[in-house]
């Protein structure tokens, strides 16, 4: 964006058409856009419209963002590029500030804090717009596809002879509704001892058919090498690890992850298992059913 004499003239009419409280916000929008441009011309080795011998990408449209200034909120046009990327330097430290808050608000988000509370707390950390609730949303997206990549992710790198699988329940919003809903976990154990969350799944029930699904997923994501499975006696659960993990053998767990007694035992569980531990330290010195999880 050039200020030609054209351009000057455009902007001052449009200064002129606005209220005095929006004068210095149009003004600073127009200051930041011809420098995001002008740094553009730079990186490239081109303006707009020109052919160089020294160009080095083409433009590709632009991005929109709103930048939120002590003059009000400036709606910029970052410019994308064909091949590569490009971020404005005028920004970045802006970004750095972003990305601090956004991941404030993701932790507040994964706690349970409710929008308005959300809204409250950037209020309170400088933001005065606060911050709706449809911004809460976009901004824990990147949850989503961070969670996705490591559901995801590969496991034909490594082997895990010992795999712990069990599952709890949580209160969850289902079409409006809060219900209850299955949260099944598998723990890979390596034979040096190092423990993984291989993989979860959320359904209405752990029955044997969304266990077989779930067992068939690690599966396909390239899990071997599982020589014991350790669940408790879920006969959907035992069916689903007979037809998919063929040739591991099964050992009944000692506890539950659902309920405070066992979690704690479930944490250090894997490790008892590792063939660094003693004999002493064996599963089987641990009580073998639990007051929630007598099955």
């Amino acid at each position: 964006m050039a200020l030609d004499q054209s351009a000057l003239l455009e902007v001052l009419d449009a200064l002129k058409a606005a209220d005095v409280g929006d004068r210095v916000r149009q003004a600073a929008e127009t200051v930041y856009q011809a420098l995001i441009e002008a740094e553009l011309t730079e990186t490239i080795g081109a303006a707009l419209h020109e052919r160089t011998a020294s160009r080095t990408a083409l433009r590709n449209g632009h991005r929109t963002r709103v930048l939120s200034t002590t003059a009000g909120d400036l709606e910029l046009r970052i410019p994308k590029l064909r091949t590569g990327s490009f971020f404005p330097s005028l920004l970045e430290r802006r970004r750095r500030v972003d990305q601090a808050l956004f991941a404030v608000v993701m932790e507040a988000y994964l706690h349970g804090v409710s929008t308005r509370k959300v809204d409250d707390l950037v209020k309170a950390l400088g933001a005065d717009t606060g911050i709706s609730k449809s911004e809460v949303s976009r901004i824990c997206a990147d949850l989503d596809q961070d969670v996705s990549a490591f559901r995801d992710r590969s496991l034909a790198d490594q082997s895990f002879p010992y795999v712990f699988l069990d599952a709890t329940y949580c209160k969850a919003r289902v079409n409006h509704r809060v219900v209850s809903q299955a949260v099944v976990i598998a723990t890979g154990v390596r034979a040096d001892g190092w423990r993984e969350v291989l993989g979860f799944a959320v359904g209405d029930s752990e029955d044997g058919a969304f266990w077989t699904a779930f067992l068939r997923s690690l599966k396909a994501r390239g899990l071997g090498g599982v020589q014991l499975v350790i669940s408790d006696a879920h006969t959907g659960l035992k069916q689903a690890i007979s037809a998919v993990l063929l040739g591991a053998a099964w050992q009944r767990s000692s506890g539950c992850i659902s309920c405070a007694t066992c979690w704690p035992r479930f944490r250090k569980a894997p490790l008892r298992w590792s063939p660094r531990q003693s004999a002493r330290s064996s599963p089987s010195r641990m009580p073998r059913t639990c007051a929630n999880n007598s099955a």
